[in-house]
């Protein structure tokens, strides 16, 4: 079973949608039990970092994630839930994140040419800088949807980018921790691959 984080942010029903469409058993929920009982953890999320952070560390469920994902348990964060994986965000001040990933989530804006919009909004190519399982069935140029306005610049744990003016990390993975900063379950027949991959996984060890 695949819990779905509930912590008041996140498209949470368009993603058990998905996940049902692909054949998982997956529970929304807000319930520490419920998280420490599952199979896989997803961890979304929409909106400001300090804002997300704060909620998520005030349900309680930030050491449960942090826990679960110590103990070796999948865990796949999505968009805003990628970013709060690092160590921290700049977004409009400095705030901590979860510390899973090293690095900093940075404003887009400064990076890139005048002429292009923030946020980064629609479909755009991945590329494939390294093999993983959670892309097995993505090909170099697959097109996924993005919606951001603040990034990872390609680190360590960066195992694929997009190009918008600069190279976006557009997913990662270091051991059982995986995100993307896309949304794979507004990404079509990919993002459902994605999906599929990441439910397919065993803890580690």
């Amino acid at each position: 079973m695949i819990a779905i984080v509930d912590y008041g942010v996140g498209n949470l029903f368009s993603l058990k949608s998905s996940l049902k469409r692909i054949g998982a058993e997956a529970v929304v929920s807000g319930e520490a039990e419920v998280l420490r009982a599952a199979d896989k953890i997803i961890l979304p999320g929409v909106g400001a970092f300090e804002d997300a952070a704060a909620k998520l560390r005030a349900s309680g469920l930030a050491d449960v994630v942090v826990s679960e994902a110590k103990a070796g348990k999948p865990l796949l964060g999505i968009c805003l839930g990628m970013q709060l994986l690092f160590e921290k965000s700049m977004e409009y001040g400095e705030h901590p994140g979860l510390g899973l990933l090293s690095g900093t989530i940075e404003d887009l804006t400064p990076d890139i040419p005048a002429d292009l919009k923030v946020p980064h909004i629609g479909w755009n190519a991945l590329h494939i800088e390294k093999p993983h399982p959670l892309l097995r069935e993505v090909q170099d140029g697959d097109c996924v949807y993005f919606v951001h306005s603040f990034y990872a610049r390609p680190g360590a744990s960066t195992i694929a980018t997009a190009e918008y003016g600069t190279a976006v990390t557009a997913a990662v993975a270091e051991a059982n921790v995986m995100g993307c900063q896309f949304h794979p379950e507004k990404s079509g027949e990919v993002g459902l691959k994605i999906l599929r991959a990441f439910c397919e996984m065993e803890a580690v060890s």
